[in-house]
Order: structure tokens, then sequence, then C-alpha cells
């Protein structure tokens, strides 16, 4: 369907989600937030695709928050708030509990609900462009986007702190060395580079992709017993399946295995 604040292709197995208003620097109002929520559930339904992208068009990856729909809500503005938010927050345990790798591919700024919605995605592309600020505390708030839980695990508490309490605005470089994004590319080739990762992706075994995610989150609260307990589980359920099969069989043959996000194989 046809969004009036985002744009959403697909190419082959991987989905591209691109933040479209550039004049307001892909900042996040009402709309873009519910038209967000629809089309990442629809690509978490589609078995079609095996993984996503998240870009913003223009000048921005994401400004956060838009800041003149709150001046425009003011008598309103915790009601507006909390609407806000329940659609965003349900956006961030989409991405996060989607079964396929979901790559942020950020140039110029991620601020705020940006930041918070980069750090969200399993994998992180930046331009030399990008700039990475928390900016919530500048107009006396505190952080949203799920910013609180994944910056201290990014990042460290301590630096965490400093980036909420001052706003430092880090380079992509910086971003780079304090673990927020996985690889700096020049400008002109974010495209080319965010493209290729996700279509390396999305040819790889898609069910081992989203259990994998799956054991990665849970090992931030469970114990080594249990950590282990789920690993078993998964490899269990793994064994069962056709990507399974082709991987061992293309390993026997010396050759590189086609995997096609089955959930079973053969008898």
């Amino acid at each position: 369907m046809a969004y009036k604040t985002l744009i959403h292709t697909i190419k082959g197995s991987v989905a591209t989600i691109t933040l479209n208003r550039p004049d307001r620097y892909n900042a996040l109002n009402k709309q873009m937030v519910e038209e967000l929520l629809e089309v990442v559930i629809a690509c978490h339904e589609d078995r079609a695709v095996r993984a996503v992208v998240l870009m913003g068009a223009g000048q921005a990856f994401c400004a956060g928050g838009d800041v003149r729909e709150f001046i425009e809500h003011t008598d309103t503005i915790a009601l507006y708030v909390k609407r806000l938010l329940m659609s965003l927050h349900s956006v961030i345990t989409c991405i996060c509990r989607m079964s396929k790798p979901v790559i942020a591919g950020v140039g110029g700024v991620a601020a705020g609900a940006g930041m918070g919605l980069a750090m969200a995605c399993d994998l992180a592309v930046a331009a030399e462009s990008a700039r990475f600020t928390m900016a919530y505390t500048k107009i006396g708030l505190p952080p949203d986007a799920g910013s609180s839980y994944f910056l201290p695990r990014l990042v460290g508490l301590r630096r965490a702190m400093e980036l909420t309490f001052t706003n430092r605005v880090l380079t992509a470089e910086e971003a780079k060395e304090w673990g927020l994004v996985n690889r700096v590319v020049s400008d002109a080739g974010l495209v080319t580079a965010v493209d290729a990762m996700a279509n390396e992706l999305a040819t790889g075994p898609t069910l081992a992709l989203g259990w994998a995610k799956r054991l990665l989150f849970m090992s931030d609260h469970a114990s080594m017993e249990t950590q282990m307990e789920n690993e078993a589980q998964l490899i269990a359920l793994s064994s069962q399946t056709a990507d399974f099969r082709e991987g061992v069989q293309a390993f026997a043959e010396k050759r590189t295995p086609v995997f096609s996000g089955q959930e079973r194989g053969g008898s």
C-alpha cells in the first residue's frame, strides 16, 4: 500500500523502509509512527522477506520526535506523548522480535528517538556524515524509544550517562569506536554497502539467524545454565530445518549452501 510518510519497497528478499519526511529531517510524528508500525508488522509477517533495511530520505536518518507537533499539542501533551509512544515502542518491540535481520543505514543526524531506532536494529552502517546524539535532555525529557535499554548495553553505563546527560554529538567514526555502528562508509557508498549487507543476510539461513537473535537477547537476563538450555532447545529445532540439511550437505560436497528459509526439511 502507499504511505504518506514512508517509502516501502521489496527487491528480491530484502524489504527497505525509508523514513520520508526530508523537510523535517524525518522527525517522527503520529502519522509516521503509525505507518512505521504497520510496515514493520508487514515485514515481520511476510515470509518472502528475509532481511529488512531502515533508512532516511534526504539529509538525515531521523531527527527524533517532531517538536513542532509537541508545541501544537501543548494543552494535551501528556496524552499525545503516551499515544505516540504506544505505537513507537511497539515498533521497537517488533524490530527486536522480528525473526530476520534488520539493518539501519544511517546518513546525517540520528537524534533522540532516531538514535533509538538505529540502536534497536540488529546491525548498523553509517555514512561518514552520520552524527549521533541523544538530545532528550535538551528539551527537558528523559530517553524513550528503548534508548535507555540499548545505549548502556552497546556503549557501557559510563558512556551512556555521558551521552544522555551532555547530549554529546558523536561522529560516525566515534560511533563505530564506541560500538553504536558496525561499519562506516562514504556517503556515496551508503546505499550500496547496506544493500550488499542485506542481500548477503537474505541468502543466509533465515530461521537460524532469527533464533540466534533470540538467544542473544535472552542472554542478558538468563543464567549460564538457562542460556545453555535455551541453546540446546533452539539447536534441536534448527536441526530439523531444510537449511540445516542443506548446510551439512553443502559442507560435505565442498560447495556454497543455498538456503531457503524453510521450517522443515524433507523426510
